[in-house]
């Protein structure tokens, strides 16, 4: 190669590589806003902000959990190891989690420019593609709920691998080949461990083999990337394809055992909807009518929904204009695959990929979801760039204005994006505005109410779940919920037949069982209290919740060798939680062991300041240990946070009488019997105190005088 050449290469490699730094740049920019959100009562729970193990940060039992558990209905060990990171990083800031998110998601738009730029050789379609993709509001599912992690991770990888296989087909056969090759199956790898919708990735391998590849059509030859070139074969006949199949075979197998893991988890994780719940009638219907939705929602990406219910029964009209549109796109794209064969390959990319997310093995009750489209818009990218490509050299006037048409339509987008972004500030605000859009939305209804739940708005959040149940009364998550609910506000009565309804319908789900167990405590049925803690137990042994209450419920038995060591087990998993050091305390100091009772008790206050009962129950461990200042601080403390409470103004008046301080005492004991006038052992050292002082100060009767 000529000075020059060597050159102009470079100048070429700057300018591909400045034009990715700026892709990414104002992506990042765009979904900024995604820092200002919170995390949302939808799944972030169970992989952050309630995840005993997540929250550890990075540790070598982290580590072993992330690659066999199945927990959420799935195995993805790299999602949870990037949980785990950001909290090491970040502890359980929200802005950190969706800062990288937001910089995963814009790095993604980098890489696909990359690819585009390499696919169709021209930069301004690559940039304007890969930007049509970063910046559409389909997006923001994807990137602002930090539960889909998975979405940004594993298309990261996804894009790695597409191109390390770019290289290893454009290689001369050799190291080089081999290399890229490797590179590009162990990217495949990660993207699997990442989230399995990447399963369908090879067959979209396939497609680019007839473009941008052309490795066969049109007179191509196949090519083995192995290194193996075959022999002549026709082009049009599968004999023709059999080698560029045969070649993607460790791809094909690591995507049958993600298939085979991840059936195994969803089964077990009881993610799936059931014939009964689902017909399979219904399931085939909603496939034509999820593409034309998707369809739509791309082209105007207007009232988008967190998720899209699901009708059941979807009507005639829509199932077959759905299937006209998608037949008569699909002939269209086929007619024209000479002309425009990037339409051809973005429309089958975006067909085949959605496939596993169209409900035919449904998981979850949505019909579809925005982040569904995340992989499959591609293709879409794709068919655009290749479109542009085409047209870019006809003439400078055509150029310009399908750039500007194009652009115009990008910053429509990326309005849209902001203020799709300003609806997941937090749960409310998002599951309103679903419910704004989709108004026969369950899921939203109930996530609604356990917002509300969190907030201790009992009320309000027993109207979602009622709301949630007229739509769909077999909804084990607002069953539960709903008897959770009604437990706290001490119906315990009311809350069994939800949580039992809720058992019978996921019989494998912990959470239920530990709700019902603690209706059952509340209702002094403790035995079977006990048996639905067991097995909840038997169903997660690492739940600390239930460790916790199963602890508090042998120590109401007396049972104090097995309540410690499951109370002990709750602190363990789950160290930042200030109730189950305080169960522990009062474990402790049932059994008179006053210095681990008051370390128990420090630990809660370390961490929940503000808890009244905590700061009353030092104190009274602090009066058996003979520190009296301490007990009297402690004591006050409680009062200040809680003058309401009538134990803690009788503990300080018990222990002011010990050190001969009566009238302070007299004052709280007051106190006492006016929040509780029935209150036997306050009346009784009232009385015992009237009748002291009657007897140490004898009233005289002074009579009538008489003036001589």
């Amino acid at each position: 190669m000529n000075r020059s050449g060597a050159g102009q290469q470079a100048r070429d490699s700057r300018t591909r590589l400045l034009s990715a730094a700026l892709v990414a740049g104002v992506t990042a920019l765009v979904f900024a806003r995604t820092l200002t959100c919170g995390f949302v009562d939808y799944d972030d729970g169970d992989y952050v902000t309630t995840n005993p193990v997540v929250q550890a940060g990075l540790t070598w039992r982290g580590i072993r959990w992330a690659l066999v558990t199945g927990h959420a209905a799935n195995w993805h060990p790299l999602t949870w190891l990037s949980h785990m990171a950001d909290v090491a990083c970040f502890g359980l800031q929200p802005a950190g989690h969706h800062l990288v998110s937001a910089l995963l998601h814009a790095a993604n738009a980098a890489l696909l420019f990359l690819l585009l730029q390499q696919w169709t050789g021209r930069i301004r379609p690559a940039f304007l593609g890969a930007l049509v993709f970063a910046w559409h509001p389909l997006r923001v599912e994807s990137v602002a709920w930090i539960s889909e992690r998975k979405d940004v991770l594993s298309l990261m990888f996804g894009l790695l691998t597409l191109l390390a296989w770019t290289r290893a087909v454009r290689a001369p056969a050799g190291p080089a080949r081999h290399r890229f090759r490797n590179l590009a199956l162990l990217a495949y790898a990660g993207g699997l461990m990442s989230k399995p919708t990447l399963v369908t990735l090879p067959l979209a391998m396939l497609l680019l083999d007839y473009w941008p590849f052309r490795r066969i059509g049109n007179g191509a030859q196949p090519r083995d990337v192995g290194g193996t070139v075959p022999g002549r074969f026709f082009c049009r006949s599968l004999h023709g394809w059999w080698p560029l199949v045969r070649e993607k075979w460790p791809f094909y197998v690591l995507a049958a055992a993600s298939c085979v893991i991840t059936f195994v988890a969803q089964k077990q994780g009881g993610a799936m909807a059931s014939a009964e719940v689902l017909p399979w009638e219904a399931r085939w219907a909603n496939v034509p009518v999820a593409y034309a939705r998707y369809l739509l929602k791309t082209l105007f990406p207007l009232d988008l929904a967190v998720p899209y219910p699901h009708p059941i029964h979807w009507p005639i009209t829509a199932v077959l204009g759905g299937s006209m549109l998608v037949l008569g796109l699909t002939l269209a794209a086929w007619w024209l695959r000479r002309r425009h064969p990037c339409l051809w390959v973005g429309w089958c990319w975006f067909c085949g990929t959605l496939v596993p997310m169209l409900g035919i093995v449904q998981v979850g009750m949505q019909s579809m979801a925005d982040r569904y489209t995340y992989l499959p818009s591609i293709g879409l990218s794709l068919a655009l760039a290749g479109l542009l490509q085409h047209w870019e050299g006809r003439s400078a006037r055509t150029t310009r204005g399908l750039t500007v048409l194009v652009g115009l339509w990008l910053v429509a987008l990326g309005l849209l994006t902001w203020r799709q972004i300003g609806f997941w500030r937090n749960s409310e605000t998002l599951f309103r505005r679903s419910l704004a859009v989709a108004p026969n939305n369950e899921l939203a209804h109930n996530n609604l109410g356990y917002y509300y739940a969190r907030q201790q708005r009992w009320h309000e959040a027993i109207a979602e779940y009622q709301a949630a149940l007229a739509l769909r009364p077999l909804y084990p998550d607002a069953l539960n919920n709903m008897g959770h609910a009604l437990t706290e506000l001490a119906r315990p009565a009311e809350a069994l037949p939800y949580l039992e309804a809720a058992a019978k319908l996921q019989p494998r789900n912990p959470a239920i069982w530990n709700n019902l167990g603690n209706a059952l405590a509340d209702l002094n049925r403790l035995d079977e209290a006990l048996r639905a803690y067991r097995r909840a137990l038997e169903l997660d042994p690492s739940h600390p919740d239930t460790h916790n209450n199963l602890g508090v419920a042998l120590a109401r038995q007396g049972q104090w060798n097995e309540a410690l060591e499951h109370l002990q087990e709750a602190v363990r998993l789950r160290p930042n939680h200030a109730s189950s050091h305080s169960n522990l305390g009062n474990a402790w100091a049932a059994q008179g062991r006053w210095a681990e009772a008051e370390h128990a008790y420090r630990r809660a206050l370390a961490l929940q300041p503000d808890d009244a009962r905590t700061w009353n129950n030092l104190g009274n461990v602090l009066v058996e240990s003979g520190r009296w200042s301490d007990a009297e601080a402690a004591y006050r403390r409680s009062l200040a946070l809680d003058p309401r409470n009538a134990e803690t103004h009788f503990n300080l008046a018990q222990l002011l009488l010990r050190q001969g301080r009566t009238p302070e005492a007299r004052q709280h004991l007051l106190e006492v019997l006016r929040l509780r006038p029935d209150h036997p052992e306050a009346r009784s050292q009232w009385e015992r105190l009237s009748t002291l002082e009657t007897n140490l100060h004898p009233r005289t009767a002074v009579g009538p005088t008489s003036q001589e």
